[in-house]
């Protein structure tokens, strides 16, 4: 068999993302969280996006779940979550899916708020093509409204008059975990802590830590820099030495800590490969959406061509006993898998370890 390898240059790429560590751990914690046992089958809607109308498909995939009332209903303050990794547009949640949601929640009589922890970006702490981990807010500031900036939040906040919120700095609280596998606790925004709902909004992408990062990977993104390092550094050294596969002990802490109520997978445009930024882009052309990010990530993984047991975070969370723990156990909405299927070029895997013994991260 040919063993795969991975440039330098790609590495780095991979790598300026790769540690987007960080978490959304609202005061909701383990007893209400979305992952824990349902009476019904979770519901996965997947749709094709028609005519370039992304806006559009992203309305529908809401609507097979029952409509943007039912899937809010009891919630009042909702925070957007997309993945924006860095300022290209290649590599993160396109502005349309995420301005459609915020509508649809405005129209529903929602207070919506958006919110990120961006790992890199250049001229900030990647600098001659070299990442570097720091914890200085000006650095973390600066680089955070660069990337919205660039990307085109910044303009559709105003237009929409919706508070963007650098995850990075500011009011930071502490929150108990429950049998944490990489922390007993973490810091992270205030803001979290006041919501009734996040919503996490990634790009489908491949993952040469993760495998693949869809709903619940995408949660890494909200640990704050400044306690943790622009490119989670602390948090994923301390999971390493703590044995997480593929970073899935920081992914499943998250994810047991936080009530993710919807998550909707912009799979517009995703990449396969060296993800999360030095792979290939793929005219995927779906919107996928589900209120529960596992039965949502098992359905994205298996339309990438992957087994749910090629994923780390997902069989971690099998084996602490989150459900659904099948593809049968998930009521699919809309296209079926088979009709929208595609197979992706799979990562070369690299361990966190890999970054700093090989490569490393230096400190600005």
């Amino acid at each position: 068999m040919k063993k795969n390898t991975i440039s330098r240059r790609k590495f780095v790429s991979s790598a300026t993302v790769v540690a987007i560590g960080s978490s959304a751990f609202g005061l909701n914690l383990i007893g209400c969280n979305s992952l824990n046992v349902k009476s019904e089958k979770d519901v996965v809607s997947i749709v094709r996006i028609k005519d370039g109308n992304i806006a559009k498909a992203v309305e529908e995939a809401i609507d097979l779940l029952g409509g943007i009332k039912t899937v809010t209903k009891g919630k009042n303050r909702i925070m957007l979550k997309p993945n924006l990794v860095n300022s290209s547009t290649n590599c993160t949640t396109k502005v349309i899916v995420v301005k459609t949601l915020a509508q649809l929640m405005q129209k529903a009589g929602k207070e919506v708020i958006i919110g990120e922890g961006s790992a890199a970006a250049a001229n900030f702490n990647v600098i001659n093509n070299e990442i570097f981990r720091t914890k200085k807010r000006e650095i973390l500031d600066g680089m955070q409204q660069n990337v919205f900036d660039i990307l085109g939040y910044s303009e559709m906040a105003k237009t929409l008059n919706i508070p963007l919120i650098n995850l990075h700095s500011g009011d930071i609280v502490e929150v108990p975990l429950k049998n944490g596998f990489a922390a007993k606790s973490v810091k992270i925004h205030k803001s979290l802590t006041e919501i009734d709902l996040l919503c996490s909004v990634p790009m489908m992408k491949t993952h040469v830590l993760a495998t693949v990062t869809l709903a619940m990977k995408n949660l890494i993104g909200l640990y704050p820099g400044t306690e943790y390092y622009s490119v989670r550094s602390w948090l994923h050294d301390r999971a390493a030495e703590a044995g997480s596969p593929g970073v899935a002990f920081e992914v499943i802490d998250m994810n047991n800590a936080v009530k993710t109520g919807l998550s909707v997978i912009d799979a517009s445009t995703a990449m396969e490969g060296d993800g999360p930024s030095g792979g290939t882009l793929v005219d995927m052309g779906l919107i996928i959406a589900g209120t529960s990010p596992l039965a949502t990530d098992m359905v994205g993984a298996s339309l990438m061509g992957f087994e749910v047991t090629e994923i780390p975070a997902i069989i971690l969370a099998h084996k602490t006993g989150m459900l659904p723990t099948s593809l049968d156990n998930i009521e699919i909405r809309g296209l079926s898998i088979d009709q929208s299927k595609r197979p992706f070029v799979k990562p070369n895997i690299i361990k966190w370890t890999d970054i700093n013994n090989i490569w490393g991260v230096k400190e600005l």
